[in-house]
């Protein structure tokens, strides 16, 4: 695998003839604001639609940068830091990136393990801060500079404590933060936050025991009074949502608080029901409305999430209003989220007038659209806007393209499961398997269907088999039926 990294990178990437790429415009209020947009994408976690965007705009900033590769290191997402580095690297091959965006490089290496290209930028930088040298305790050899320090500072320990959390090394993370309890020391808000995230990244202790650390936190918060912070109490509140919490109960610790909950919390328990009673997600929107808040964009996305699982195309046409005035009428995850919205309400002619309506089409926009022909077996026109599509299609486009099977299209659906790997350099999964052999079941070539299905690199799952056996029971092959279903069982 590929590791840019620094001045290196920069010499590795000047010494290869580049193809012309095209020239970043000059930043315009538009443009500001859609870099906005990104960087709030990546704080809210929603780290695939930030980088989409982005990608999209081909406008290049440091601080959206430095926000993006903050959020890779957050969400440990690998694969995406690299190619963003890469990225950074071939649109500005002269310039090394500046200490801001550095010092963001280093501490996403130094999560990722990848010392010795974080040393490396540590080393090729003409200029270091505290930050820099801070960025370095979050690596592999955190436990080893940790207890070689003399004397360890509250920073000290944060550092240990939200780098464990951030490689999702929560029993470390845990563990640490006893050690620091019990040895006496004291901690802050910082310390309970990290803690808090940890507890949903804990897979070598039984859920009972970190359910019971998650009360524990929680009488320990209360006893030292940052129950009386907001952004403990929505911490505390998706801990105990991750853990298998009630429902109900997030939402009394949500509603018993003394403090002032801003938009965040009110997000976060709209969440948590959104998934799990959606009709009471938006009866809580109603009540923030009441209490004169102003949504954000996050805010919207559970809304119409909630109203998509149960909604007519009356009370999406409503939120479709309210974002409008809200002022985010052109953000492109809205937009998404509207798409969905109104297919799932029965309007596929809403939904193609929002897509046509983007300006900045991310692959998710495209990917939604086609699943909303899909649902409605449009089959022809799912096909036809694959044709226009001008981003690179994903894993999830070609789900999407699964309309194909409702009409009978069998050597469309052949030839676009082909051209995930020859064309698109994308490997098919499960899921594509899936939908290959519902479309040949579907035309009655079950015989094709079973050898797909031997020919596959990894172990079919139920859906693959379900698919079969539904192919086998529809055209009256009853032995490989009967195969398919010990297949599934076992």
């Amino acid at each position: 695998m590929l590791r840019p990294c620094g001045r290196a990178c920069h010499r590795t990437f000047t010494s290869i003839n580049h193809p012309v790429l095209p020239t970043p415009p000059r930043l315009n209020l538009q443009t500001n604001n859609l870099l906005g947009e990104v960087g709030a994408l990546a704080t809210r976690g929603q780290l695939n639609e930030a980088l989409s965007l982005f990608y999209a705009l081909q406008t290049h900033c440091n601080q959206t940068y430095a926000t993006l590769f903050h959020a890779c290191a957050r969400h440990y997402s690998l694969q995406q830091g690299l190619s963003l580095h890469h990225y950074m690297v071939a649109h500005n091959p002269i310039t090394p990136p500046d200490l801001f965006v550095s010092n963001h490089l280093i501490n996403m290496y130094a999560k990722f393990g990848y010392l010795d290209h974080a040393h490396q930028l540590f080393d090729e930088m003409p200029r270091r801060n505290l930050v820099t040298w801070t960025a370095l305790i979050s690596g592999d050899e955190a436990c080893k500079v940790f207890r070689s320090m003399e004397s360890r500072n509250l920073i000290s320990w944060n550092s240990m404590i939200a780098g464990f959390q951030c490689r999702g090394r929560g029993a470390q993370a845990i563990d640490l933060f006893v050690q620091m309890h019990l040895d006496g020391l004291e901690f802050d808000r910082a310390t309970l936050l990290s803690v808090l995230s940890s507890l949903n990244g804990v897979n070598d202790i039984d859920d009972v025991v970190v359910t019971k650390f998650c009360y524990q936190l929680h009488c320990l918060v209360i006893k030292t009074g940052f129950i009386l912070g907001i952004e403990v109490v929505t911490a505390l509140v998706k801990a105990y949502s991750d853990l298998g919490g009630d429902a109900a109960d997030c939402y009394r610790l949500f509603s018993e608080t003394s403090c002032h909950r801003d938009i965040v919390a009110w997000t976060g328990i709209m969440t948590i029901f959104s998934e799990r009673d959606p009709e009471e997600a938006l009866s809580l929107f109603r009540q923030l409305r009441r209490e004169n808040l102003a949504p954000d964009r996050y805010t919207f996305s559970i809304v119409l999430k909630a109203y998509a699982s149960l909604a007519t195309e009356r009370h999406a046409s409503a939120v479709h209003s309210q974002v409008i005035k809200g002022g985010f009428g052109g953000d492109t995850v809205l937009a998404n989220a509207l798409i969905h919205a109104y297919a799932r309400c029965g309007s596929i002619s809403s939904s193609k007038q929002i897509f046509d309506g983007i300006e900045f089409r991310d692959v998710v926009s495209w990917n939604t659209m086609l699943k909303a022909y899909a649902l409605y077996g449009q089959a022809a026109e799912a096909l036809q806007l694959f044709s226009q599509m001008d981003v690179k299609p994903d894993s999830a486009t070609f789900v999407s393209l699964c309309a194909c099977s409702h009409a009978g299209l069998v050597e469309e659906g052949t030839r676009i499961f082909d051209s995930m790997l020859e064309r698109y350099g994308i490997v098919p999964l499960c899921d594509h398997y899936a939908c290959m052999v519902d479309i040949l079941g579907r035309a009655g070539r079950v015989g094709e269907a079973e050898k797909l299905v031997s020919r596959m690199p990894m172990e079919p799952d139920s859906v693959v088999w379900s698919a079969l056996l539904g192919s086998c029971r529809k055209h009256g092959n009853t032995q490989l039926a009967k195969w398919s279903w010990l297949q599934r069982v076992h």
